[in-house]
């Protein structure tokens, strides 16, 4: 497996998080529609079995990585800061991975910190997207005008990504499947097309750069990993007592085409958040973990092979003995 960093400029509005497991799913309709079905099976080959032909990281910051999902209490404490400063702390610079990993909240930037940092001439913000309401309208064709019921007004949040924040994506893939040159190319699809909700009334566009040479970021001594994306670890190996993460359920539903089959609704599924550590029982071999869900109609019946993204980019890392109060 090889990896790719892609630099992503957002140009509009967006109506979904830019996550990994969904821009995966997005990633396989893009491959669809540039090279057909017959090779998105090929590359669907054996996903549930462990050999993904691409894993996809959240979009993240340039030069950060999510804070690790461990307790505020387990780090070492920041002088002269509270509670609630701390919990604003959610990015990671990439420096830090030569520190202890206790040593890293001290490090950490919150939103309004990052934004700071870029020397920034537009008027200074708290946070790296705001979400503003849009309102809707539908018309009654025989009216001419709104109404009431399904032809009330409504509204919809909307997602606007601060302008001087690039946002880096990290992809691991296997080159025998599918070319650097080529996933690039599929997410400038992504970007020309639009992602998640509402792209097809012109939100979520965004530029494409391939970052040459991106080097992995890793920590020496690594015994744990630190995911980049949602990820499903049940059943899995792993050393239960040195494991953190966060949950959430995936209400997933179809896109694209998809969305025309009679029911877009899939199953829903709990994953963990990027962020997770994740201590395995063996340090993996090419830096993803997690696993292929899906196929045989356990997530769709409308469309039976249906799969998500149950791995997740990871980031070797050292995690040290821990006292954590039962």
């Amino acid at each position: 497996m090889e990896t790719l960093a892609l630099r992503l400029r957002p140009l509009t509005a967006f109506g979904s998080p830019l996550l990994g497991d969904t821009l995966f799913g997005q990633l396989c309709w893009a491959a669809r529609h540039r090279f057909g079905t017959g090779r998105l099976a090929d590359l669907l080959t054996g996903y549930t079995a462990g050999r993904p032909f691409a894993v996809v990281s959240d979009a993240f910051p340039e030069g950060m990585l999510p804070r690790p999902a461990l307790p505020l209490s387990l780090f070492h404490a920041i002088p002269g800061a509270d509670r609630k400063q701390a919990k604003r702390r959610h990015w990671i610079p990439l420096s830090v991975l030569s520190t202890p990993l206790l040593d890293w909240l001290g490090q950490a930037q919150s939103d309004a910190e990052l934004l700071a940092a870029q020397h920034s001439d537009t008027a200074p913000s708290r946070s790296l997207s705001i979400t503003h309401p849009q309102p809707h309208n539908s018309l009654n064709r025989l009216t001419g005008t709104t109404g009431r019921g399904e032809f009330a007004p409504y509204t919809q949040m909307q997602r606007w990504h601060a302008p001087e924040v690039a946002l880096v994506c990290r992809v691991v893939f296997d080159p025998a499947r599918l070319s650097a040159d080529e996933i690039a190319q599929l997410f400038a699809d992504i970007g020309a097309s639009g992602f998640g909700r509402d792209a097809s009334i012109g939100l979520g566009k965004f530029d494409v750069e391939a970052i040459p040479d991106a080097p992995w970021p890793h920590q020496y001594n690594a015994n744990a990993c630190l995911t980049l994306a949602p990820c499903a670890p049940q059943g899995l190996a792993w050393d239960a007592g040195r494991c953190f993460y966060e949950v959430f359920t995936r209400f997933g539903r179809h896109g694209d085409l998809a969305v025309h089959e009679g029911n877009p609704f899939k199953t829903p599924l709990l994953l963990a958040r990027a962020g997770a550590i994740l201590t395995p029982r063996q340090m993996p071999e090419a830096p993803f973990i997690g696993q292929g869900l899906g196929g045989d109609g356990a997530l769709s019946k409308v469309i039976p092979e249906t799969v998500h993204q149950g791995y997740a980019p990871c980031i070797p890392i050292h995690l040290p003995l821990l006292e954590v109060a039962a």
